[in-house]
């Protein structure tokens, strides 16, 4: 048996994590009194029983239980950082297995992993490939368009829209300076920040990004069928990470997408649809923004890190 310790398993993030863990037979959750689960101390008695700890804290809070692990030295768990703060940081590995070949591999000898924001993770899906491929310049000026259910807010957020009080559809971020823009931007490959623009609907779970493209302004445009032979072979031996064919999309003849099918699924979605005539297309991943956006996504790392099935 391996111990973890989810240091803030009372939030959003954390329950459904400790709900995923309590499928795997090999694993011990080891909680905390919950009147000391601000106290350095008790915190690092945890830590020090674990064998991997998950932090699922605001960016301060975590920041500070890396400094009580730092504290351990050689008695010091493996840590998956749920929140932002080590997202861009030297010394932490990006916890997003599809993001090149040899990453899975990265992330299993790690001792800290940045677990990918929701958004970030859609986002980084779609563009990366293109960089990679070199069918854009890494300056290209991309825009993001993306919607999340509520619960990607924390506990605030969801009383709030579970009693009523937050309107249907809301765009925020307006500022351009979403929190997960520096992640998508590191970790895309990107040299130029794009135009992100997130927004909230009134339903739980489940978030759609998107990506518009005027294939004539890329560095080497491409042809839908040479996105999607590009996508399909890029994500090719993922589980997690799942390209619907341009073959696939007669399922979509009436030109609609719902966000519905992702909720409770750790499988990220990702299409190429497009118009051929107008040389247009447009770039989506469907996700869980509590699955693959987060509490998957983390004990998909974990799993890799401690070499479990």
């Amino acid at each position: 048996m391996v111990k973890i310790f989810i240091d803030g398993e009372a939030g959003t993030t954390g329950l459904q994590i400790r709900e995923r863990l309590a499928d795997l037979g090999s694993v011990e959750v080891i909680s905390i009194d919950h009147h000391a689960r601000k106290d350095a101390d008790a915190r690092k008695d945890m830590m020090r029983e674990a064998d991997l700890t998950i932090l699922c804290l605001p960016d301060d809070a975590a920041r500070e239980a890396v400094a009580i692990a730092d504290e351990l030295d050689k008695d010091a768990p493996k840590i998956i950082d749920a929140s932002t703060a080590h997202r861009t940081a030297a010394g932490w590995v990006y916890g997003f297995p599809e993001l090149a070949p040899a990453q899975k591999d990265i992330i299993a000898k790690a001792e800290r992993v940045a677990n990918p924001g929701c958004y970030a993770t859609g986002a980084i899906a779609l563009l990366r490939p293109l960089i990679e491929g070199r069918l854009a310049a890494p300056s290209n000026p991309f825009t993001i368009n993306a919607v999340s259910g509520y619960t990607g807010g924390g506990k605030t957020m969801i009383a709030s829209y579970e009693t009523g009080q937050e309107p249907n559809f809301v765009l925020y971020g307006l500022a351009l300076n979403h929190k997960h823009i520096p992640e998508i931007t590191m970790h895309s490959g990107l040299t130029q920040k794009p135009v992100f623009v997130p927004s909230v609907g009134a339903f739980p779970q489940g978030m759609i990004v998107c990506v518009p493209l005027q294939l004539t302004a890329l560095e080497n445009p491409p042809t839908l069928t040479a996105l999607n032979e590009l996508f399909s072979d890029y994500y090719s031996t993922s589980k997690s990470v799942v390209y619907h064919s341009i073959a696939e999309q007669a399922a979509y003849s009436d030109q609609r997408l719902s966000v519905d099918p992702a909720k409770d699924n750790d499988t990220m979605e990702i299409w190429v649809f497009g118009n051929s005539a107008d040389q247009q297309a447009v770039l989506v991943a469907r996700l869980d923004n509590l699955g693959k956006g987060a509490a998957g996504a983390a004990v998909q790392n974990l799993k890799l890190m401690l070499d479990l099935s």
